[in-house]
């Protein structure tokens, strides 16, 4: 089976195992999934979805982030880790914002590269579920699985899982299927336990299914 018919078939068959999936980061507005995807980092989306809460009550605009002092962010997102260097570039991000968009979320990919804290991982997922455009989403789910089911091969380095992918995945299923790889993720193909593959919907066509790693 070649890569792109692989793709298509791993494509299909998540989407009948995670219909519903999508992001697991909860905003309302885009310049929250911003902050909350940088808060992710070496954290858990559940984790995140917690300390968002005050730190949203406090600071209920991007304008009153943007106003905020480092220290009294830092203060909130203290829980997520890395909370110095965090706060440090969410508060640069919402300034830029404040200053230069009017307090949107710009929807140029290499516009938001240029905001503090922002790489490609995160201006792909703004991207994706923001705009709706093609993107592909190359987080620690997305390199484990497609390295073990296949698709790609020996990679690690996120930039070349991700222009790999783009050779094989349709544009328009890109966010959604990095979506899935999360859950599958975390339910099935997971990191810190051996991988439940008797149960895995893509047992059969899996690189790796039951080999020891």
């Amino acid at each position: 089976m070649k890569k792109e018919e692989l793709a298509l078939e791993v494509i299909k068959r998540l989407k009948e195992e995670y219909p519903d999936a999508g992001c697991t980061l909860d905003y309302d507005q885009a310049w929250k999934l911003l902050v909350s995807v940088r808060l992710a980092a070496q954290c858990t989306d559940a984790r995140v979805n917690v300390v968002v809460q005050e730190l949203y009550a406090k600071y209920p605009s991007v304008e009153a982030l943007a106003a905020a002092s480092v220290e009294d962010i830092e203060e909130i997102v203290r829980p997520c880790g890395l909370g110095r260097s965090k706060a440090r570039d969410i508060s640069g991000c919402m300034k830029i914002l404040a200053e230069e968009y009017g307090g949107k979320v710009p929807g140029d990919f290499q516009a938001l590269l240029k905001l503090p804290g922002v790489g490609r991982k995160s201006a792909n997922l703004i991207m994706g579920d923001v705009f709706g455009e093609p993107a592909i989403v190359t987080d620690t789910h997305c390199i484990r699985l497609t390295n073990r089911i296949g698709l790609v091969e020996n990679l690690k380095e996120p930039k070349k899982v991700e222009m790999e992918l783009w050779k094989i995945i349709p544009p328009q299923e890109g966010s959604d299927f990095c979506h899935r790889l999360v859950y599958h993720g975390r339910d099935v193909c997971t990191a810190r336990t051996k991988p439940h593959c008797s149960r895995c919907c893509l047992k059969d066509i899996c690189q790796k299914n039951g080999v020891e790693e």
